[in-house]
Parts: structure tokens; C-alpha cells; sequence
């Protein structure tokens, strides 16, 4: 069966060129040779207000720039989400795409919150690869992966999306080139099993 894969490009720099663009590239690389249909959006391209009040979130119009990339994640079987980790989480920007996006009505019910409601993404499962400047390791373990957790248990899940993969890419800036190919074959291997 051919999965739609959606690729969430979550670097806030429109003006370079990064390794996460590198590994995006690479898993959309495998996924479309393994015949799977994708597609991919960039935040830093896009253009979108933070909310600034519950109300806003649960009453207000989601903005018109937004609303293709909606459409997108309803229509995806798998969400690749891909983002630097800054203060140990998600940039802001990521952050907030995701508040706008994943409003009450589309992405859960909203009784939901209560605890009863129904997860509208059910059926989707997830890739997170973080890139970071400390190794993997030490994100994992020492920090215990927060910011990621944070993001699996109560965005990705709450919602219905499951299972939530990861990958933490570390030493970002200090990578050589055979560390950064490893990264890239292993992206594009993930990539060919939509996983």
C-alpha cells in the first residue's frame, strides 16, 4: 500500500541552507524510490501569527496561509517532522505552527481535553528528527529528551498520532563528513520503509 508521507521542514531560516534540509532531502529521497507519495512544507516560508489567547485557539479562524498545510496533514498517513532543538525544545516557530494547525475540531474533539473526547488523527504515525549541537546521547539521557516528550505525549499523541518516532541528531556543527553521510543513508533507509 502507498503511504503519503508529509515532511515538516521546521528550521525558522529562510536564508540558509541546513543540515536538517540535508536529512529531509534524504528521507524524501528514499521514501519516493520506495514509490510513497510526498510532499513538503517549509515553515520558514510560510507566514503565520502566534496565538495570544485560549480564545484564539479554540474559537478563531485559522489564518488562509495556513490552510493547505491543514489540508496536508489530514490527507498524510505519516508526518516527518524535522527542527532544530533551541533551549532544549522546539524553536518558536514550530511551536507555533503546530497551535495554529492543530486547533480543537480539527485535530481532536473538543471534549477532549476533558479526557473523552476523540483524536481526529488517529491512524497517522510520526518521525521526529531533532538536530542539536550536544551529542544525542546526552539530550537523551542527561536532559532526558524534554522537549521531545513534551512534543510525543501532549501534541503528537494527544491528537491520535501514534506510533512517534525519533531520531536526535547531535554534534550538528561538529560533524564530519562520514558522520554526516551515516545520517543521510540512515534518513534515506527510514525514508524507503516510511518509517
Amino acid at each position: 500500500m502507498s503511504r503519503r508521507i508529509l515532511i515538516l521542514q521546521g528550521h525558522p531560516d529562510a536564508h540558509a541552507t541546513h543540515f536538517g534540509h540535508a536529512l529531509a532531502a534524504a528521507y524524501r529521497r528514499g521514501a519516493e524510490s520506495a514509490g510513497f507519495s510526498v510532499e513538503e512544507i517549509r515553515l520558514s516560508e510560510l507566514d503565520y501569527p502566534m496565538l495570544a489567547s485560549e480564545k484564539e485557539w479554540t474559537e478563531g479562524e485559522l489564518p488562509p496561509s495556513l490552510r493547505p498545510a491543514q489540508e496536508a496533514i489530514d490527507r498524510a498517513d505519516h508526518l516527518v517532522l524535522i527542527f532544530p532543538l533551541w533551549l532544549g525544545t522546539m524553536p518558536a516557530k514550530v511551536k507555533a505552527f503546530l497551535e495554529q494547525v492543530l486547533r480543537p475540531g480539527f485535530a481532536f474533539s473538543a471534549d477532549a481535553r476533558d479526557g473523552i473526547g476523540e483524536r481526529h488523527l488517529k491512524g497517522k504515525s510520526a518521525r521526529v528528527v531533532i538536530t542539536m549541537g550536544m551529542p544525542g546521547l546526552v539530550y537523551r539521557w542527561y536532559f532526558r529528551a524534554h522537549g521531545f516528550r513534551n512534543l510525543e505525549r501532549n501534541i503528537l499523541k494527544f491528537c491520535g498520532i501514534r506510533p512517534v518516532r525519533h531520531c536526535f541528531v547531535g554534534l550538528v556543527a561538529g560533524k564530519d563528513d562520514r558522520r554526516r553521510r551515516r545520517w543521510l543513508a540512515r534518513l534515506e533507509r527510514l525514508g524507503r520503509a516510511a518509517r
